[in-house]
């Protein structure tokens, strides 16, 4: 089996990667804290506050749109944008799965180390 005809489901960190690299910059987070707390918000809105123009804030916005985290809707004339919580909560799934085998590798070395010293005694 080559390394591109590998599922999603075999690599999940690759379903996972535009939200990591959403997630990454620090501007789009503090977009997300402040779409998180529930209510849509317009693009002024969301530049209310900083230094950042609209265009960057769209910009921004326009990455956590395509890796799922925020999405436009559209209320009368205005747009707004609101955050949308799943892929957050399935890239927490998966950060889970990977310490748990971190967890289990660390306790099979912590283990093979203890076995070695008992045996040189």
């Amino acid at each position: 089996m080559s390394h591109r005809s590998l599922s999603v489901k075999a690599h999940p960190r690759r379903a996972h990667a535009p939200v990591f690299a959403a997630l990454g910059d620090g501007t789009r987070l503090a977009l997300i804290a402040k779409l998180s707390c529930g209510e849509a918000s317009s693009i002024s809105q969301l530049t209310r506050g900083s230094r950042l123009t609209r265009q960057a804030v769209t910009k921004h916005l326009r990455v956590l749109e395509h890796a799922g985290l925020v999405r436009g809707v559209r209320r009368g004339r205005e747009n707004l944008f609101e955050f949308v919580p799943a892929p957050v909560q399935e890239a927490k799934r998966y950060l889970e799965s990977v310490a748990e085998q971190w967890d289990q590798a660390l306790g099979r070395l912590k283990a093979f180390v203890e076995d070695s010293q008992a045996a040189r005694r």
